[in-house]
């Protein structure tokens, strides 16, 4: 259906002409909505962005003329078809890899590294680098150069702006770790510190001070190590050195007149480094400890022993001293012991010590060494006195050789039994316990069996 034929089909048919302009009309408006609602969903770069991508696309465009001037002349593309089809493979490659460096820059962008661009980013420069070649085959050395700064040159930097850029912008703080940005981190520090700039935050008044306190240290350890010369020489050096000293303004800044005279008295005596008795790394050393006195000696190994054992070692030093003294000499070196403690190791020192209890005592051992072998005992190996124990005869402990042979084989057989099952002989509780007599008759039938067994 033709204009014509349908403007006479709208007038013929008024009402339903009317009907379908409006429903096209307001299909028109939804879909118009429906568009302007999706692009204030979209996200924009920042202006810079689209800037330096809009000036990208034109310098990729005058960088696209040259090539097609190039296809044409050099490269024999004389078919047009074949020369729009082809001749601007290298700017559609330069356009592709500015996108893949952007996307690599994102994937590797962290908290405190802006990213790399990767291999994308090699890439983009070296079809850059490949793209001034026509531009000189062109154009000529002026007109070459020309076409290659507005060119491929500038289309580089501007795409590389452009996909780069945005990234910058939300981590400003972050370092780029691409190989270029990590040389020209690295030259631009090398030259800050050939030129004496490598300290940071520095007033322009205190980088001078500091370079003419330098040039005043090199003056004056040249003076000091200069015997012989001409006379005009020195005086020259001295004039040079009363400057510098002066420019450094060491006379009014008391910081400035320590760091001269660090640096002067390190140059002046730098000759004695060869000498030094320094020890070889490879040498294995133990270190030399000094001398303890005997207060402190003894202090330490009483820490160490048993409390028991302590107790013996004190009472042998002191015959003549009381429960208390012992307890005051032995709280002087950091042992704490009641009189319970005392009173028991007075008895195993008087009398002679069964094999069982010696063992238990452990001395000579450390203290952690005795708590692991008092910990292995049964609680009837402990010989304090216990309330609760079975009431002793009083009879049983009067001394009867004869009574103490008929009790021998049941104490030997209590004995043998705790031999068996604890490896170990059987101790006073235990004799006690198992034959019901006394502590005296338990170590009398000890001392019996201990010498059965010798």
């Amino acid at each position: 259906m033709t204009l014509d034929q349908l403007t006479q089909w709208a007038v013929a048919n008024p009402w339903p002409a009317a009907l379908f302009t409006a429903a096209a009309l307001g299909l028109t408006a939804v879909a118009a909505w429906g568009a302007v609602r999706a692009l204030s969903r979209v996200q924009l770069p920042p202006p810079a962005v689209l800037v330096a991508a809009l000036a990208a696309a034109v310098c990729t465009a005058y960088s696209a003329d040259t090539s097609w001037g190039f296809a044409r002349d050099w490269l024999g593309m004389d078919s047009t078809t074949e020369r729009a089809s082809m001749f601007a493979a290298a700017e559609i490659a330069l356009l592709a890899c500015g996108l893949m460096a952007r996307a690599n820059k994102a994937a590797t962008t962290t908290e405190t590294e802006a990213g790399t661009p990767g291999v994308a980013g090699i890439l983009m420069w070296t079809i850059t680098g490949i793209q001034v070649i026509p531009c000189y085959a062109q154009s000529g050395l002026v007109g070459g150069t020309v076409r290659a700064a507005i060119g491929p040159v500038l289309a580089g930097l501007l795409w590389h702006l452009a996909m780069g850029l945005e990234i910058r912008v939300v981590k400003p703080g972050a370092l780029s770790t691409g190989l270029a940005a990590l040389v020209g981190r690295e030259l631009r520090e090398r030259l800050l510190s050939r030129l004496g700039l490598a300290t940071r935050n520095r007033t322009a008044e205190q980088i001078t001070r500091d370079r003419w306190t330098a040039r005043a240290v090199d003056l004056a350890a040249t003076l000091a190590h200069r015997h012989d010369g001409w006379d005009w020489h020195t005086r020259r050096l001295q004039q040079r050195l009363d400057r510098a000293v002066g420019r450094a303004q060491v006379g009014a800044n008391i910081e400035q007149r320590r760091a001269l005279l660090a640096s002067l008295a390190t140059r002046l005596h730098s000759s004695a480094l060869p000498t030094l008795d320094l020890p070889s790394p490879w040498e294995m050393r133990e270190p030399v400890s000094p001398p303890q006195p005997a207060p402190v000696v003894a202090y330490r190994v009483l820490r160490e022993m048993q409390p028991i054992d302590a107790i013996a070692v004190v009472a042998n030093a002191h015959p003549g001293a009381d429960n208390d003294e012992l307890r005051t000499i032995l709280g002087e070196h950091g042992v704490v012991v009641s009189d319970t403690q005392v009173d028991m190791a007075l008895r195993l020192t008087a009398s002679a010590q069964p094999p069982a209890l010696g063992r238990a005592s452990a001395a000579g051992q450390k203290l952690f060494a005795v708590h692991a072998t008092w910990d292995d005992q049964e609680p009837d190996e402990c010989t304090d006195d216990d309330p609760d124990a079975p009431a002793e005869d009083a009879d049983a402990d009067e001394a009867d050789a004869a009574a103490d042979r008929d009790l021998l084989p049941d104490a030997r057989r209590v004995d043998d039994a705790h031999q068996a099952k604890y490896k170990r002989p059987a101790g006073l509780r235990t004799l006690q316990k198992q034959l019901r007599i006394g502590q005296p008759r338990a170590q009398r039938m000890r001392a019996l069996l201990d010498g059965d067994n010798s």
